[in-house]
């Protein structure tokens, strides 16, 4: 394997259901720091359905994105900033909502841009943890996280985790 897939030497399929749960998860942890969000801002495109979940859930109307390409597959690259939202007036009641921070490299450059937003995740690896302010499932830096929106219903069968690491 080449680049930065080597990395990841384990999957962490998530379904639809269970997205829907950590979702709600983070919303309630979100509604327990304030609840009076004025916006949420969507890191697209894997901060979508998390942001939609989520702005359901607080009742929060405004919604905007900011886009940023940094990921091929499973390989990161440099980011590239596609979309901005306005910045005027970005305080802490502003909510930024992804679904993963993985590296930290993407949330750094979004950090840097919203300053005292609230930034938050649903799902957090340790090199990229200290970059959000809230999330809800911590996984390992060495696995990737399988969204429902990145994969298609399989009837293939499915080796026993056990039996995976023995082929290494």
């Amino acid at each position: 394997m080449a680049g930065t897939t080597a990395r990841y030497h384990k999957n962490y399929p998530v379904s639809w259901e269970q997205v829907q749960r950590d979702c709600r998860a983070l919303a309630w942890k979100l509604l327990d720091i304030r609840s009076d969000w004025s916006r949420l801002i969507t890191v697209a495109r894997g901060g979508l359905v998390p942001a939609a979940i989520i702005a359901r859930e607080l009742n929060i109307r405004l919604v905007d994105t900011i886009c940023i390409s940094s990921y091929t597959m499973r390989d990161q690259s440099a980011a590239n900033i596609l979309k901005r939202p306005d910045l005027a007036g970005v305080d802490n009641t502003w909510l930024i909502v992804d679904d993963l921070v993985d590296t930290g490299k993407t949330a750094k450059i979004v950090r840097a841009m919203f300053g005292p937003a609230h930034f938050a995740t649903v799902y957090a690896k340790p090199e990229g943890r200290p970059m959000v302010d809230t999330f809800v499932t911590e996984v390992s830096q060495d696995t990737w996280v399988l969204f429902p929106w990145d994969t298609a219903p399989t009837t293939a069968f499915i080796p026993p985790i056990v039996d995976m690491e023995l082929e290494k």
